[in-house]
């Protein structure tokens, strides 16, 4: 038998192996049991005196005697002792398996024995679960422990929370507050929350939490938090548990997930180069750093080409720092800068690649003496500082420098990497934002090319005109207006409207305000001038030419409003008609303003429907406005009340024109604009009687002459005796071919204005045509001799017939 004194091996009392309960067993050193216990003869059956003196090899089953023999021995030598699951025979046949322990017992006289305490499989298998959950806990868990007295101090902690803690050992934890490891405002957001679960007995899952350690409070971590209360089985609260994770890491990337994902959605809201830069410093601070500068070379701020060389003069275009230091800068927004050799900047800008002072001090060491850098740090506070190139699209366009002087952590490697990635999105809205400049730049210089820089010379109206282009963000549009001296001493106002922006709707305004002034020649009806432009429009759109940069037909993008007006200061009568644009307003001589009643008529490009002219009466003095829907679709306004404003700030009385446009735009078309705003303002004249002199002549053969003498009679009296003779040889042809080629009535019409015009009006629709006259033709110099003589000639269609029509220069004196 076996002393029952023995020591089996420490363990606690619920110990399977514990001596009470355990089988055990003594072999010599030749492995033939010399020691039995009562328990080993319960679990096999076997009386001592059955199995003391045989070799232990007898009791194994499925298992070679020397080869376990050599593993136990080789384990015991080497280490504390063996374990292991060996299968043995029961006395009455079966096989037990039994959990064996060995430990190697030297004897008082020299020599050794190996000791063997055994128990049923089942149990070992359950206390060795139990035993390796707990040492895992403690001992190998990568999760942080702590089991908490109802008190809140701590219990027992894990080696895992101990060392990141940085105790010596998680032994020393005993007894300790949070507080005593993390700083005040961090342990009291803890102990509250286990305080809660202690309470309340609700756990705490995955609570993530800001834990800045004592000993090293400069350093920022996160930690997610568990807690669970702990009650014995009689309910009475032992404590709470607590599971703490680092996921600092987690946070950070998620952080940096979250950044970009605003800076994606902050940045590149407007295309313009300085907004764009501003909105990318907004963004920055203080999310990645304290204070942001933004620089870019001279010719990408002004919305250039980036230059070949990255190295140069860059412009200041951002600037943010905390609160109101922006004035301590020492280069500030606008200024020009020359980065000195060897700062962040230069070397930035010189190897095209982000450049980190993490320790700026070490920096400011090796700036060059009487540099005013090392100045400027401390009186900013700066203590770490990243420099970032801006590049997109392989070109540079400047740098970004971000500082930290309030933030406790210096810049790390990895807060590099994130500066990259968000820099590079922010330099193609930068990008972007300078390319859009460019073309917009571009398509405004096409656009004021192809508008009158001054109106032509004409007696008929006074004219005042504004064009408001539309902001840089809502592109160039295609407005444009017009005023045309007609022949009769008349005029043709026009607006127009094309649908769009940019560098194609500025070339289309250009197209139709050409194809207008060459339709206002051939003295055109204001509808005519409309059905041809309609056509016009129609064809551009279907030019197989006019094609974009990605192959797909702009037949969509072609559509254009307009409005046509022609006015005789003669008869003092306006003909007027519209595609889609907005009516005129008339200011009448006592002040009352309208919308003029004109038929719409559908917007150019249409095709298929007719356009309708009203004509209508103006007073001298009376007030025409044109304009475009720009000036009267505002987004926090009605139409209605638009046009009521307008009405009101046109008939203000003892007003010059250019006066009532200032006010005009002001009221209506305050920047920022969606669209173009045009604005044209004419204020009537008549002729009076003794500039005009209207004859109606007989179709005679006499009636050329009396047209002579009635011209010399009215230039007489108008004392333009240097005139006579090509103005009686002019009227003379005229009135000939009137008579040789039309039927009824002829009407001859003298007027002095800027010009002395003479018009002859019969009932024929043949217009003449001017051709040269061969040395063997008897007739067909007439026309010729008045273009050699006259200043312009021409003809024009009226409803009655037809008007045959020169101008001719005044003398100086007369003039």
């Amino acid at each position: 038998m076996v002393d029952e004194s023995v020591s089996t091996f420490g363990e606690s009392p619920d110990d399977p192996f514990a001596l009470h309960r355990a089988a055990t067993a003594v072999l010599d050193s030749s492995a033939v049991l010399t020691g039995w216990s009562e328990r080993a003869q319960e679990l096999l059956g076997y009386r001592p005196q059955e199995v003391l003196g045989r070799p232990a090899a007898e009791l194994l089953i499925d298992r070679d005697a020397r080869e376990w023999i050599t593993q136990v021995t080789a384990s015991c030598l080497r280490g504390p002792g063996w374990f292991g699951m060996v299968p043995l025979r029961h006395r009455e046949g079966g096989k037990v398996l039994l959990g064996i322990r060995a430990r190697r017992v030297l004897r008082p006289g020299g020599g050794c024995d190996w000791y063997l305490v055994g128990a049923p499989a089942q149990g070992v298998v359950q206390w060795e679960t139990d035993r390796a959950v707990l040492d895992g806990l403690f001992r190998r868990s990568p999760i942080g422990f702590a089991s908490h007295a109802p008190d809140l101090r701590v219990l027992r902690v894990n080696r895992t929370l101990a060392r990141v803690s940085g105790l010596p050992s998680a032994e020393s934890a005993r007894g300790h507050r949070i507080a005593d490891f993390l700083i005040p405002q961090d342990a009291r957001q803890v102990e509250a929350g286990l305080a809660r679960v202690l309470e309340t007995g609700t756990p705490m899952i995955f609570a993530e939490q800001p834990c800045r350690l004592r000993r090293d409070p400069d350093r920022e971590r996160f930690v997610s938090v568990s807690a669970f209360r702990m009650v014995d089985s009689v309910g009475t609260v032992l404590g709470v548990a607590q599971l703490v994770e680092d996921v600092t890491e987690r946070h950070r990337a998620q952080r940096r997930l979250a950044l970009l994902n605003e800076a994606s959605t902050r940045i590149g809201t407007t295309l313009d180069v300085i907004a764009t830069a501003r909105e990318l410093a907004d963004v920055a601070v203080p999310s990645i750093a304290d204070c942001i500068t933004v620089d870019l070379l001279e010719s990408v701020a002004h919305g250039g080409e980036p230059t070949p060389s990255a190295v140069g003069p860059v412009i200041r275009v951002a600037a943010k720092t905390p609160g109101s230091q922006t004035g301590q800068l020492l280069f500030p927004v606008g200024e020009s800068i020359d980065f000195p050799l060897n700062t962040p900047q230069h070397r930035c800008l010189d190897e095209l690649r982000p450049i980190l002072e993490r320790d700026f001090g070490s920096c400011l060491s090796s700036t060059p003496a009487g540099a005013r850098w090392p100045e400027y740090a401390r009186r900013l506070g700066i203590r770490s500082l990243m420099a970032v190139p801006l590049i997109a699209r392989g070109h540079i366009l400047g740098v970004i420098s971000l500082w930290r002087t309030r933030q406790a952590e210096l810049f790390e490697p990895d807060d590099l990497a994130l500066a990259g990635e968000f820099v590079t999105r922010a330099a193609a809205c930068i990008d972007n934002a300078r390319r859009y400049t460019q073309q917009h730049h571009a398509a405004l210089v096409l656009q004021q090319s192809m508008l009158p820089s001054t109106l032509p010379g004409q007696l008929a109206v006074d004219v005042a005109h504004r064009y408001l282009p539309a902001s840089s963000a809502s592109g160039v549009g295609g407005d444009w207006f017009d005023v045309i001296p007609l022949s009769g001493a008349r005029v043709a106002l026009v607006v127009g409207d094309v649908v769009g922006h940019g560098i194609h709707a500025a070339a289309t305004m250009g197209r139709l305000r050409a194809a207008v002034q060459a339709l206002a020649n051939l003295d055109l009806e204001p509808d005519d001038v409309l059905t041809h432009l309609d056509d016009l429009v129609g064809r551009l759109a279907d030019d197989p030419e006019d094609i974009d940069t990605s192959g797909s037909s702009r037949e969509n993008l072609i559509g254009a409003t307009c409005l046509y007006a022609v006015y005789d200061p003669v008869t003092t009568r306006c003909s007027l008609a519209r595609a889609g644009h907005p009516p005129p307003i008339v200011v009448a001589a006592d002040g009352n303003a309208s919308l003029v009643d004109l038929p719409a008529g559908p917007p150019l490009g249409l095709g298929g429907l007719p356009f309708e002219a009203a004509e209508l009466h103006l007073a001298e003095g009376s007030l025409l406005a044109l304009y475009s829907n720009g000036l009267i679709e505002a987004a926090d306004r009605d139409i209605d009340d638009n046009l009521a404003l307008l009405c009101s700030t046109l008939k203000a009385p003892h007003v010059s024109l250019e006066e009532i446009a200032t006010s005009t735009v002001a009221a209506l078309a305050p920047p920022p604009r969606t669209d173009d705003a045009t604005l044209l303002i004419a204020r009537t004249r008549a002729l009076s009687a003794d500039q005009v002199a209207v004859w109606r002549l007989p179709r005679e053969p006499q009636a050329a002459g009396m047209a002579r003498t009635l011209v010399i009679r009215q230039l007489t009296d108008w004392q333009l005796d240097a005139m006579v003779f090509t103005t009686e040889l002019i009227a003379t042809e005229l009135v000939t071919n009137a008579y040789r080629y039309s039927d009824g009535p002829i009407e001859l019409r003298l007027i002095i204005d800027r010009t002395l015009m003479c018009e002859v009006s019969d009932g024929s629709t043949t217009a003449p045509h001017l051709r040269r006259a061969r040395t063997t033709d008897e007739g067909g110099r007439g026309l010729f001799l008045v273009a050699q003589l006259t200043q312009r000639w021409g003809a024009r269609c009226t409803r009655e017939g037809k008007t045959v029509w020169t101008e001719q220069p005044l003398p100086r004196s007369a003039a």
